[in-house]
């Protein structure tokens, strides 16, 4: 009998230190959970941002290229600024700061409308 009542008092007690978190433990980690969301919306905000001057750059970067190459093979500057729109990715738009007349004096801008800053030049002769 006296067995039987020890089992049965350590299932009560047992139960009663498993009965999960408290009120004050949830609201704890809500508000932890809370600050880390406050400081990462920022970062992420940022990431983007410069995600986006990156891209640009590096489109404007291609654009120079395949621009002061169409020069290289004889094209014109028409033709050259044709080629480096042609490797420009999505809204953004290339054309020349100065139309050149050789490969040396290429400078493409590009200019992307969703992005901050919304040009870059590039190009030997930027």
């Amino acid at each position: 009998m006296k067995t039987i009542r020890r089992v049965m008092d350590a299932m009560k007690k047992k139960r009663n230190e498993d009965e999960g978190f408290s009120l004050i433990e949830l609201i704890i980690v809500v508000a932890i959970i809370g600050i880390l969301v406050a400081i990462a919306i920022p970062v992420f905000g940022n990431i983007q941002a410069t995600a986006r001057t990156n891209a640009l750059k590096a489109a404007a970067g291609n654009a120079a290229t395949a621009a002061a190459a169409s020069f290289a093979n004889g094209d014109t500057a028409t033709e050259a600024l044709a080629a480096a729109q042609t490797a420009a990715d999505g809204d953004i738009t290339v054309a020349w700061k100065t139309t050149p007349t050789t490969g040396d004096e290429v400078c493409v801008v590009a200019t992307d409308p969703s992005a901050n800053p919304t040009t870059e030049e590039s190009g030997p002769g930027c």
